[in-house]
């Protein structure tokens, strides 16, 4: 089998969505599926494998690393997506129409996975925010029902997505990490201090990308109400300046830490140098570092939304978005420590494996629905 996926968001950035495409890409191709790549182009990028066919792209005019791609293909390119048999999109924006037109000229399936809630980051857009929401619902809408079969990494988003006037079928198939490497971690004294703790003060850790939508502030609230908490956040992103200016307010710059973006390689030794894993957003789909914290054993506390109950599945704390509630919280996370029960959890539902053989199920169905 060959697939293609179409997707606006791929290396060099990273983030979860990237992180889960690459995952489900592996566990595929370990399964023998054949999977091109169709993603922007970025200027002096050079990607380390030949499965990735790059369009070209524009910047767009706002603070952002993503691309305007533009819907092109030259002759080679063509070559290398011919004979593909389903079209995978992880995006409803230009590649994702790309996706959609290739696969609707040669009747083939198209699968669309539904990563983000894109309605959440219409605060990027340099328009009024109320419209841009609500066209951002119409695209989903569009696309989701242009696709023989959608995904959504949680329960919670297939009700958003009936909400929303999408009829296509869902299917909820978590979005996977490699649990095994997430679960071998290792605390170190080392990386603790790079993380701001030097001493045997608590750590929480906050990984996440650091935009308006992740509702960071939160953290930064507890912090405040735990005068023994030390906070490392690990990520980076157009938010970071206004982060720090709060972290300054609020008298507790000297107790937080922001590394920026670390590669996915160190994270599990930062997850288990951490006491606890702190979610403050009640925007993600499902939330990827959910997953990596609960196999890295760590007590979570999250902010309350449908989907991180989905994701936690009884596990973790989940509590009101507000700062005195999330301190509580956090007091009785660092008193129960390691969580083995969370380990167990994320081996119970996000593997690689498990994913992998689910989204072959549903590529068969859609291929021999298809072909009837």
């Amino acid at each position: 089998m060959r697939v293609g996926f179409f997707t606006e968001c791929y290396r060099p950035i990273v983030n979860g969505v990237v992180a889960s495409i690459d995952a489900l890409r592996d566990g595929l191709c370990a399964h023998g599926v054949d999977v091109t790549t169709v993603a922007p182009h970025f200027p002096h990028f050079v990607d380390d494998a030949r499965d990735v066919v790059r369009v070209p792209s524009l910047p767009l005019p706002t603070q952002t690393a993503y691309r305007l791609c533009v819907p092109y293909l030259n002759a080679g390119d063509r070559r290398r997506v011919r004979g593909i048999d389903l079209v995978h999109a992880h995006s409803p924006f230009v590649t994702g129409w790309m996706g959609a037109s290739y696969a609707r000229r040669r009747n083939i399936p198209l699968v669309f996975t539904y990563h983000t809630r894109l309605d959440a980051y219409a605060h990027y857009a340099p328009f009024d925010r109320g419209t841009t929401e609500r066209a951002m619902v119409e695209l989903t809408r569009r696309y989701a029902n242009f696709a023989d079969a959608v995904i959504v990494p949680t329960n919670a988003m297939e009700s958003l997505l009936r909400e929303f006037g999408v009829h296509a079928p869902i299917a909820v198939v978590p979005s996977a990490i490699d649990v095994e490497r997430f679960a071998a971690g290792r605390r170190s004294a080392l990386v603790r201090a790079r993380l701001g703790a030097a001493d045997d003060a608590p750590l929480a850790l906050v990984v996440s990308r650091l935009g308006m939508e992740k509702n960071l502030e939160l953290a930064l609230d507890a912090l405040a109400r735990m005068p023994e908490l030390r906070l490392a956040v690990v990520g980076e992103g157009p938010h970071r300046g206004a982060l720090e200016d709060r972290a300054r307010r609020l008298g507790v710059a000297d107790r937080v830490r922001f590394t920026g973006a670390l590669g996915r390689e160190r994270l599990p030794d930062v997850y288990a140098s951490a006491d606890a894993f702190v979610f403050p957003s009640t925007t993600d789909t499902q939330g990827l570092v959910l997953a990596e914290a609960l196999a890295a054993g760590l007590p979570v506390v999250a902010a309350d939304s449908e989907a991180s109950r989905d994701v936690l599945g009884g596990a973790g704390r989940i509590v009101p978005p507000e700062g005195a509630a999330m301190a509580a919280a956090l007091r009785d996370a660092l008193a129960a420590g390691h969580d083995q029960s969370a380990v167990h959890l994320a081996f119970s539902r996000f593997t690689v494996e498990m994913q992998t053989r689910r989204i072959l199920e549903l590529y068969r169905e859609v291929l021999a629905a298809r072909a009837a």
